[in-house]
């Protein structure tokens, strides 16, 4: 499905260190560029998350922001047992030696060691951090994706009336290769009796390389055909298709300059302004 490169999307969750936002923006590029604004605790993530998108998208300028929305109430706190353990049994050995002493609780709880703070597990702050841009990303995509079939749909607009113009000239083939032909019978009258010779055989090679344009035409057909093909491939395809506007606007422009009758040139300025309504649409694809 063709994909647009201009789209929003937003999603916000909890992780270990608290409540995060993710806003990703895409327009245009030729390739892929991220630019990404994380707060300094989720700095350490920056190159995973790069690559992550890396994965899913090939063309774009992506802007990411990442904001931690709130921080966690606070550290869990947890006892060290072993430590605690030691200085119970200390404690027990010199109560024998020392009746009178006295071991508070709180001075227990404040002695170094015997609290300790939770620290947040790397990995599951980056997992949930990347599950966070995973469901951006989706987001992303569908709204790329929604873009993406207004843009085929015009394409496709488009490539039908490029069509009808192709058509239209091979309908008139006949009567150009006629009104062509009457040229060269009177081209080859005037040779039997003008002394420039050279210059009405000149004129005459001239005219009779116009009588064809069936190369073109046929061209023109086959590039209709890929332009579909292409369409309906599952793959990023605005690169492929850009290379093969230019092949549509080759064979216009020689179907221009080979034109002998104003239909012929009518058709070719349509077409090219045909080519350049997709190449407009072009530039938005994926």
């Amino acid at each position: 499905m063709i994909r647009s490169m201009t789209a929003y999307a937003q999603v916000e969750g909890d992780t270990p260190l608290g409540r995060v936002a993710i806003e990703v923006r895409s327009i245009n590029h030729r390739y892929l560029e991220v630019a990404q604004r994380l707060p300094d605790e989720l700095r350490m993530l920056e190159s995973a998350l790069r690559e992550r998108i890396a994965q899913r998208v090939a063309r774009g300028k992506l802007d990411v922001v990442v904001r931690l929305r709130a921080v966690a109430r606070g550290p869990e706190l947890r006892l060290n047992e072993v430590y605690l353990k030691q200085l119970s049994e200390l404690s027990l050995h010199l109560s024998a030696r020392f009746p009178e002493l006295v071991v508070d609780f709180t001075d227990l709880l404040r002695m170094p060691g015997v609290v300790e703070a939770a620290e947040v597990e790397p990995a599951a702050l980056s997992e949930a951090v990347q599950g966070l841009l995973d469901q951006a990303i989706d987001n992303l995509i569908e709204a790329r994706e929604r873009e993406g079939s207004r843009l085929a749909n015009a394409i496709v607009e488009r490539l039908d009336a490029m069509a009808a113009q192709v058509a239209g000239v091979r309908v008139a083939m006949p009567e150009l290769r006629s009104l062509q032909r009457g040229r060269v019978d009177g081209l080859l009258a005037e040779l039997r009796d003008v002394a420039d010779a050279q210059r009405i055989e000149k004129e005459l090679v001239a005219q009779l390389l116009r009588m064809d344009v069936d190369e073109e035409l046929d061209r023109l057909d086959a590039h209709l055909l890929e332009a579909r093909r292409v369409l309906a491939l599952d793959e990023p395809i605005g690169r492929r298709f850009d290379f093969l506007l230019q092949e549509f606007n080759r064979e216009a422009n020689t179907l221009g300059s080979k034109s002998t009758d104003p239909r012929t040139s009518n058709a070719s300025i349509e077409l090219k302004v045909l080519i350049e309504q997709v190449r407009e649409q072009v530039q938005n694809i994926e």
